[in-house]
């Protein structure tokens, strides 16, 4: 399979209030790019590592528990996908994975709040955090996505950091297939049917990949 190229600047790069899309809906292309190495700590306090993925399909997301911006919307999608790979889920074979941008104050009492709060399965869907340099490397070196943190005496509470808003969808050696829209984009008409026709080919990506 020939890797394909993604430039981070065309990424989505979303501060916890806008988000920007390309005009028209275009299929996700096939990706080949390895996440490679992290050492990262769940909500649970078990450290949890890129080798303890391996041989398991999961879904990525991007969030920080105070934002009020599009992450309680990326995080309704992640919910969805726990209810509607139900499943897929229940065999071990896949997991769901939301990685905090802001993890000097999403510690593990607030990543389980947050989590709890939106039932989210301990046993597959993983709330990860570490190092704020760690993590912003990896979403920027390894995920391919953007992420930032704010300065300025503008910048409001819950809007600290831009970050993507993409789920990115690994298989089971540890490599990037696809990335899909974790919300509607609501600057077009038609956002809604893309995210869910979006959120279909996802669904179906991830069937495919567990066969």
């Amino acid at each position: 399979m020939t890797r394909r190229t993604v430039p981070l600047f065309a990424l989505i790069l979303a501060g916890c209030g806008s988000l920007s899309s390309p005009s028209k809906p275009a299929k996700e292309p096939d990706l080949e790019y390895p996440v490679g190495e992290f050492v990262l700590t769940e909500r649970s306090s078990v450290t949890v590592t890129d080798r303890d993925l391996r041989g398991k399909v999961w879904i990525g997301s991007f969030i920080f528990t105070r934002c009020n911006g599009p992450c309680p919307a990326v995080t309704s999608t992640m919910q969805r996908l726990q209810t509607e790979l139900a499943e897929e889920l229940k065999g071990g074979k896949l997991k769901l994975v939301t990685f905090t941008v802001d993890p000097a104050r999403d510690d593990l009492k607030a990543l389980n709040e947050y989590a709890d709060a939106r039932k989210a399965d301990p046993k597959n869907w993983l709330f990860l955090t570490g190092d704020e340099k760690t993590i912003h490397r990896l979403l920027q070196d390894q995920f391919k996505q953007a992420v930032e943190r704010k300065f300025g005496p503008d910048v409001k509470e819950g809007d600290e950091f831009g970050h993507s808003t993409r789920l990115v969808l690994v298989d089971r050696d540890g490599v990037i297939r696809a990335m899909y829209e974790g919300l509607p984009n609501e600057e077009f008409p038609d956002g809604k049917q893309r995210f869910e026709a979006g959120l279909g080919r996802l669904k179906d990506r991830v069937r495919e990949l567990l066969r």
